[in-house]
C-alpha cells in the first residue's frame, strides 16, 4: 500500500504532533506494569528528535467519562516513563487543545486525550483543534488504526501533512508477510474462550495456514462437534455448526486442525483446586478443561518446529496459574525456538510472552488488539486508508 511516510518530509523546527499507543497496563498504585508500548514508540520519537523537531506525544489510556479530568486515567506515569526512556525531561500538558509554547529539540506528553469530549465521536471541531497544533501529523498507533477517532483519523484529514511513522508502518509489513507473503508451512495458533469472538478471524486464517493450534473455550466447542462431552467447560454450543463447517474446510484445502487428545480438567479455577489429566473420552460431568494435556503438546510440537511463518494469538490455557500453564508454556516455549518468521499479537500473548520472557525471540510483537485481529481477519483499517488518502494532499502542502 502506497502511504505517506515521517521519513518523507523535512521535520527540522518543524512542530512534529505524534500519536502513540500508551495505553499501558496500570497496578492499582498507579504503576506501570507493562512498558512494552513505551519502548516500542522509543525509535519513532528519537528519530524525530533526531530530524530536529519538536516533538508533542499523544495517546489515550483506558475509558475515563470524555470530557472530565481523572487522576486515575492520567499519563503522569507515562510521562515518567518516556523520561527514564528517552534520558530527558519529557513534562505532562495538561492544558494542550488550545495550544501551548515548547522549546526546540524538546519532547513532551500531552494529557489524556479522552479528557476531551468528543474523541471517541470523532468530533470535526476537536480534530481541527488537534490539526492546527502541528506543522505535520505522524499517525504512529498501530493498536488505535481501527478507530475512527479525533486523534486517529478526524486529525489525518484535516493536519497541514499526515504520515505514517516507523512504528505503523513495521506493524503492517509484519502482518503484511504473515498474511500475503509468507513461507509455507504456515501455523497459527489461536486461544480464546469463544468462538463467536474468533469467528472472522478463524474464517480467514483457515483459507490460509496449513495447521491452524486452537485453545481455551475455542477448542472445546470444536470437540463438542467431534461428539464429545466437555463436562462444564466454557464452549458454544449454538457454533457447533460453524466449527464443523471450519474442520471441513480446511480439511478439503489439505490443511489441517489438530485437536486435543488429552486435556488438563479441575472442578474450578483456582490456585488451590486438584488438577488431573483426562483423555478427552473421560471429561466427567463437574470438571472444567484449563489446559491441554502432554500427549496433545507432544503432537502440537512437531507442527510448531517445521512451520516456517508462525502466528500466534492467544494463550491455550489459564496460564496464569501454574496447574494450567504447562501447554501455553512449552508452546511459547517452541514458538521461540523455531526458526519460522514469527508474529504474536494480542493482549495476553502478550502477557504469556513476557512470563516466558521471550520477547527477544519473536520477530516481530504487535503492540495492537483490536487492530491486529482485524487486520487478520481481513479487514480494512479506516486510519490506513485515511493516510492512503492523504499521499496527494501532502504533495499539495508540501
Amino acid at each position: 500500500m502506497a502511504i505517506p511516510k515521517m521519513s518523507d518530509f523535512d521535520l527540522k523546527g518543524k512542530r512534529i504532533l505524534i500519536r502513540e499507543d500508551f495505553n499501558v497496563p496500570l497496578n492499582k498504585n498507579g504503576e506501570i506494569t507493562s512498558d512494552l508500548r513505551i519502548r516500542a514508540a522509543i525509535p519513532t520519537i528519537k528519530q524525530a528528535l533526531k530530524a530536529g523537531g519538536k516533538v508533542m506525544l499523544m495517546s489515550h489510556l483506558g475509558r475515563p467519562n470524555e470530557g472530565v479530568f481523572d487522576e486515575t486515567f492520567s499519563l503522569a506515569p507515562v510521562a515518567h516513563a518516556l523520561s527514564k526512556q528517552l534520558k530527558m525531561d519529557v513534562p505532562l500538558i495538561h492544558n494542550w487543545i488550545n495550544g501551548f509554547d515548547m522549546g526546540d529539540a524538546q519532547v513532551v506528553l500531552l494529557e489524556n486525550v479522552r479528557f476531551h469530549h468528543g474523541e471517541t465521536d470523532n468530533n470535526v471541531e476537536l480534530a481541527k483543534k488537534m490539526a492546527h497544533l502541528c506543522d505535520i501529523f505522524v499517525m504512529d498507533a498501530f493498536a488505535t488504526s481501527h478507530r475512527m477517532e479525533s486523534s486517529t483519523y478526524g486529525i489525518i484529514e484535516r493536519a497541514k501533512i499526515a504520515c505514517a511513522g516507523p512504528l505503523l508502518l513495521s506493524e503492517i509489513a509484519a502482518l503484511d508477510k504473515v498474511l500475503e507473503k509468507p513461507a509455507h508451512p504456515v501455523v497459527a495458533i489461536v486461544g480464546g474462550s469463544k468462538v463467536s469472538t474468533k469467528l472472522a478471524l478463524l474464517n480467514s486464517l483457515v483459507k490460509k495456514v496449513d495447521a491452524l493450534i486452537i485453545g481455551g473455550g475455542i477448542a472445546n466447542t470444536f470437540l463438542a462437534a467431534e461428539g464429545y462431552t466437555v463436562g462444564k467447560s466454557l464452549y458454544e454450543p449454538d457454533l457447533i455448526d460453524e466449527a464443523e463447517r471450519l474442520a471441513i474446510e480446511v480439511k478439503e484445502r489439505g490443511a489441517e486442525i489438530p485437536l486435543p487428545v488429552d486435556v488438563v480438567v479441575a472442578e474450578r479455577l483456582s490456585e488451590e483446586a486438584e488438577s488431573y489429566v483426562r483423555l478427552v473420552s473421560q471429561i466427567d460431568d463437574n470438571e472444567k478443561i484449563f489446559d491441554m494435556g502432554p500427549d496433545t503438546i507432544k503432537n502440537f510440537l512437531p507442527l510448531i518446529k517445521k512451520a516456517k511463518t508462525i502466528l500466534w494469538n492467544g494463550p491455550i490455557g489459564a496460564f496464569e496459574i501454574d496447574a494450567f500453564a504447562e501447554g501455553t508454556e512449552k508452546i511459547a516455549n517452541a514458538i521461540a525456538e523455531s526458526k519460522a518468521f514469527k508474529v504474536a499479537g494480542g493482549g495476553d500473548t502478550l502477557a504469556a510472552i513476557e512470563k516466558y520472557r521471550i520477547a527477544n525471540k519473536i520477530d516481530y510483537i504487535s503492540t495492537g488488539g483490536g487492530a491486529f485481529l482485524s487486520l487478520l481477519e481481513g479487514k480494512k483499517l479506516p486510519v490506513i486508508q485515511a493516510l492512503e488518502a492523504r499521499i496527494a494532499k501532502n504533495e499539495k502542502v508540501a
